[in-house]
């Protein structure tokens, strides 16, 4: 430290005892203040407090969480990103059942499977009730020691890999079905499918939906109309002019997620404006643009998964089920143009 400088001043942090003693009541009086304030009458209650605050005390938030079995009311939501609106409205439908039980989520992200098992590490050493997470990772083996000794876990969107553990997913495959399915009874033949990341669970159950859909009327269920990438950095907008730079381009485009709808929107009102368009998950002003989606409801999907997530701590030994979402066709306009060219 150079000469004239001097090391600041650290005051120990305020503890319950010191509260005590400044109130004039015992340390388990102040402790039920904050953990059972009913309990305690509100005088003693408001002297409590104003000592509290002279104090600048800050109770103990991680000791008073701890279950007398040594668990948090906490759970842990892991998901590869919250900039998706799909995730965030997943994330309101777990934090609103979870916080009706008294329990409280934690969020955490990570996009790669390291990552993955790095935070869900993290999660489970602090304690936490239940793990619900959208699976990244191609092996969900390291959680089932913490399974068997009743960790409550489910995968959301798609089935964890390598572990016994209930998931809760959309009905992908009616999904790609129905949305291809209308572009087929409007005249379309040539019918392509855009998204990115390509190589997942939601998209291999979308795809079959789809070549379900082109195999019942004998068109070919090939990969010429297919484009998509597993690198997230490819931009969507590129292979939707990929597709539409082809010699016979599609006169339809059925969107495998909605970051892909929004780019479809993009380069088709550039470009294409007569290019019939179903997209994936709803959208914002969707309904003010025409267009039209396979809907689902998200904050329902974050529900149920937490709802499973509490059966499980009630029964951690009993059979795992994967619970399939419903989804919809919403007509808007922009799936019922007829092809052109």
């Amino acid at each position: 430290m150079s000469s004239g400088q001097h090391a600041p001043i650290v005051h120990a942090r305020p503890t319950l005892a010191d509260v005590a003693r400044l109130s004039g009541v015992s340390p388990k009086t102040v402790s039920r203040v904050y953990a059972h304030p009913d309990a305690v009458s509100p005088d003693t209650r408001e002297k409590v407090l104003a000592a509290a605050d002279r104090l600048h005390f800050r109770p103990n938030v991680l000791a008073s969480s701890l279950r007398r079995d040594g668990l948090m009311r906490t759970v842990g939501f892991v998901t590869a990103e919250l900039t998706n609106q799909f995730y965030v409205q997943v994330a309101t439908g777990i934090e609103r059942e979870m916080s009706a039980h008294d329990l409280t989520m934690v969020v955490a992200t990570s996009d790669d499977p390291e990552g993955e098992r790095r935070v869900i590490d993290a999660l489970v050493s602090q304690r936490v009730r239940s793990i619900l997470f959208v699976p990244v990772g191609a092996d969900h083996s390291f959680l089932e020691g913490e399974r068997r000794l009743g960790l409550s876990i489910v995968a959301l969107d798609r089935p964890a890999r390598n572990l016994v553990a209930d998931s809760v997913v959309l009905d992908n495959r009616r999904g790609g079905y129905l949305a291809t399915r209308s572009l087929v009874e409007h005249g379309h033949r040539r019918i392509g499918y855009v998204c990115n990341p390509l190589g997942v669970y939601t998209q291999d159950e979308r795809l079959a939906g789809y070549d379900d859909a082109l195999g019942e009327v004998g068109l070919p269920t090939g990969r010429t109309y297919l484009r998509g990438s597993d690198d997230v950095s490819v931009p969507i907008e590129r292979l939707i002019e990929d597709l539409l730079d082809l010699p016979d381009p599609p006169t339809a485009i059925v969107c495998g997620n909605n970051r892909a709808t929004t780019a479809a929107v993009r380069v088709l009102r550039r470009r294409r404006a007569d290019v019939a368009l179903v997209g994936y998950d709803d959208l914002d002003l969707a309904d003010m643009f025409g267009i039209s989606v396979i809907r689902h409801d998200p904050v329902e999907l974050g529900r149920i998964a937490a709802r499973r997530a509490l059966h499980r701590l009630d029964d951690p030994t009993g059979a795992t089920e994967m619970i399939v979402v419903p989804v919809e066709y919403v007509a808007r306009g922009s799936g019922e143009r007829p092809p052109v060219g």
